[in-house]
């Protein structure tokens, strides 16, 4: 599950905790307002204030450009440009005729695709054809078979014949699960020396179909028919091939190692296909259906035979699917990132899988790798470890693992950009309170410079509220979250003001921004309507380690909604919140998690709109769902705990519902059959429709009118 404004928030991946969880604090800007809006309370303070907000402070956060290999920088300031020599501390305007060329930025040593969607590619689609490395060849997909051409598309040749509509053979093109659940955009690769290409093979015969109307606005529909394999269905069969330009032949390679394809197979799913650097195996990730096993493998192109590079297991729940892989310049050597300890940690290997090195020993999470400066024998990482677990840090290794320091201040977060000799960085520091000041720093974490200061002086002079950081204990009454909370302008302690909530809470994967950061957040301008506005923090959140995770498992709709009324529950102490007028709205993701806390703490919550929202995880894709969830027949009472549909029957508040008809991702019988549910039972409800809109949210000034009208002019 993934998501991106209007089309895709599975992400409504909007942990408002710390970055990206403001996003969805604040609402986007009214493009028209709804009917009635303009005439509640509230509306007149926001179209004056939200002006005002968006350009309250100077931020002092700056990037620069090294030259000289490092021993000089170009930075923008005030909108100026200024070259600063480390050497003599001074920052001047660079001469036209002295203007030096800026370092080129170091290549990348990881040549494994990086997670993430390609630009112009369908949710869930992977490009159509990949040129060869010397740019003579063209390998595309064409009626579910590979194709070869020359680059200009003259003279093609059909490499494969088994691919065909009827049996539901493909090859050179993924299943719609994998594009979408293991970002999968492309199903071609080339060997470094464009003479073989490797390709995907997929078997969908036993994959339900998935028939979804399009183009409902128009005066003809359209089906579109998709296999989509659900909780439980027969996933596709996956095989990977690997065609000789030369001899004319394509390999199997064998990624099940002779099995047969079951559930428990290591290879049920086979997935981040690449070539190793010399061109002489292919690397790819294989897990068994239930993830919890996953390894690295590589495979001899040749004769098709696989062997094991890394085995990494964790029984208790799931593995992470795409562990951060990076090679050494020897193309042989690379970084691995593990959760085997419960924490992640980095690891130095060889392709032959022996473990060189445990780089990192930390009970906190790495987050990234920065810089490999393999002359110096050193990594630059980032980690969880400031004084609350989202104020990365920046950390210094040697590649034998030995004398490992921590560069940065705890007290604040850091985002840092590393000198091209190592010898110094550029640290952004901030804290959701402290705006952001850019240093020069050195090696030893020295502060030398401070580059560029952040102006509060509008915000102060607007009378702003800065945001406040909260701690809270989780649902099981033991682990400490945390949050934030947003006020109006023209806060007064002494009156008592609806609460809003914000929320995603689902689990999101390291490699897919999920991870929350301690950054200085403008107060929202939602807030101006006369709300106060918060986020919480889960147990599902990313960056406090694999054990933290392991809470949710089996358990969707369980313990991360107790813990947003947890969060809730503590702010009640607080005279100015009054705990009979909270909301709760989030799409995707957010979106259930609004159903659910409505439906199953309805002591807390009064309203919420949920949007594109699952309602039962027999509903969703396999891949994703079982990760954390199983299969239904191997977890009834979990699906069954889980699903908004059991719980119907409690509704109390007000409830709007909002999905799209054409969502390909989560499905429009999500909606339909809550709708079905609450009908049954005999609930008020409301529902907004979004003709022929994908994984999408209702308008932000329809929300708005909805929390106004029920919590404000209609109190409950």
């Amino acid at each position: 599950m993934t998501t991106t404004p209007t089309t895709r928030p599975h992400g409504p991946r909007s942990r408002a905790l710390l970055v990206s969880l403001s996003l969805l604090l604040a609402l986007p800007a009214l493009a028209a307002a709804q009917d009635r809006l303009k005439k509640m309370p509230g509306y007149e303070q926001h179209e004056k204030m939200s002006r005002e907000i968006s350009g309250a402070y100077k931020s002092g956060a700056t990037t620069v450009s090294w030259t000289d290999g490092g021993k000089s920088f170009e930075f923008r300031k005030d909108g100026k440009l200024y070259r600063y020599d480390i050497a003599s501390k001074r920052a001047e305007e660079p001469k036209p005729e002295a203007k030096k060329k800026t370092d080129e930025p170091q290549p990348a040593a990881d040549r494994r695709p990086t997670r993430g969607r390609v630009g112009g590619l369908e949710r869930g689609r992977q490009a159509g054809s990949a040129l060869s490395p010397d740019g003579l060849l063209k390998a595309f997909h064409r009626d579910r078979n590979l194709w070869l051409s020359d680059a200009r598309d003259v003279v093609e040749s059909k490499v494969t014949t088994d691919g065909d509509e009827k049996t539901r053979i493909k090859n050179a093109v993924a299943s719609w699960v994998y594009g979408e659940e293991l970002d999968q955009t492309t199903a071609l690769w080339w060997s470094p020396d464009s003479k073989k290409v490797a390709f995907y093979r997929f078997d969908e015969s036993k994959v339900p179909d998935f028939f979804l109307e399009l183009d409902q606005t128009h005066l003809m529909s359209k089906i579109d028919a998709e296999p989509y394999p659900k909780a439980g269905a027969p996933n596709p069969v996956v095989d990977l091939l690997v065609y000789d330009v030369e001899s004319k032949k394509c390999t199997k390679v064998d990624v099940r190692d002779g099995k047969p394809f079951t559930d428990d197979v290591v290879g049920h799913y086979v997935y981040g296909i690449d070539w190793t650097p010399d061109g002489k195996e292919i690397l790819f990730h294989r897990t068994n259906r239930r993830q919890n096993v996953l390894e690295l493998a590589a495979a001899d192109p040749t004769t098709g035979k696989v062997r094991v590079v890394i085995h990494e297991e964790w029984p208790e729940s799931w593995v992470e699917n795409t562990p951060p892989m990076q090679f050494l310049k020897d193309g042989k050597r690379f970084l691995w990132t593990s959760e085997r300890t419960g924490w992640k940690n980095l690891y130095l290997y060889e392709l032959s899988g022996k473990l060189l090195a445990t780089l990192t020993r930390l009970e906190c999470e790495v987050a990234r790798v920065v810089r490999v400066d393999e002359e110096a024998g050193v990594v630059d990482y980032m980690a969880h470890d400031g004084d609350n677990p989202h104020k990365l840090q920046l950390h210094r290794v040697t590649l034998d693992g030995s004398n490992d320091r921590r560069l940065t201040d705890p007290a604040l977060h850091h985002s840092v950009d590393i000198a091209p000799d190592g010898k110094h960085f550029i640290d952004v520091a901030q804290t959701h309170d402290i705006p952001p000041t850019t240093r020069l720093v050195d090696a030893e974490g020295q502060v030398i410079d401070e580059l560029s200061k952040s102006d509060l002086s509008k915000f102060e002079k607007l009378g702003l509220h800065k945001v406040e950081l909260l701690t809270f204990k989780a649902g099981d009454g033991k682990t400490v979250l945390y949050g934030t909370l947003h006020k109006p302008s023209n806060f007064d302690p002494a009156k008592k003001y609806p609460l809003l909530v914000s929320v995603y809470a689902g689990p999101l994967p390291a490699s897919m921004g999920g991870l929350g950061r301690e950054v200085f957040m403008m107060p929202s301008a939602t807030a101006e309507y006369g709300f106060l506005l918060a986020s919480f923090d889960a147990r599902s959140g990313s960056g406090r380690g694999k054990r933290f995770l392991d809470a949710i498992y089996k358990k969707l709709g369980q313990p991360e909604i107790d813990d947003q009324a947890a969060g809730v529950k503590s702010l009640w102490d607080r005279p100015y919140v009054d705990k009979a007028r909270v909301g709760i709205y989030g799409t995707s993701y957010g979106g259930y998690a609004s159903i659910m806390c409505l439906l199953r703490h309805p002591d807390v919550f009064q309203a919420a709109v949920a949007c594109s929202a699952v309602t039962d995880w027999k509903n969703y894709d396999s891949i994703y769902t079982e990760r954390y969830m199983w299969t239904p027949e191997g977890n009834p009472e979990g699906y069954k705990a889980g699903s908004a549909m059991t719980h119907a029957d409690k509704l109390q508040g007000r409830l709007m519902i909002f999905y799209g008809t054409a969502d390909n991702n989560v499905h429009p019988n999500n909606s339909l059959q809550l709708i079905q549910a609450l009908q049954s039972a005999g609930k008020s409800f409301d529902v907004q429709v979004g003709p022929d809109m994908g994984h999408s949210a209702v308008r932000s000034d329809r929300e708005m009118e909805f929390f106004i009208e029920h919590l404000v002019v209609e109190k409950p």
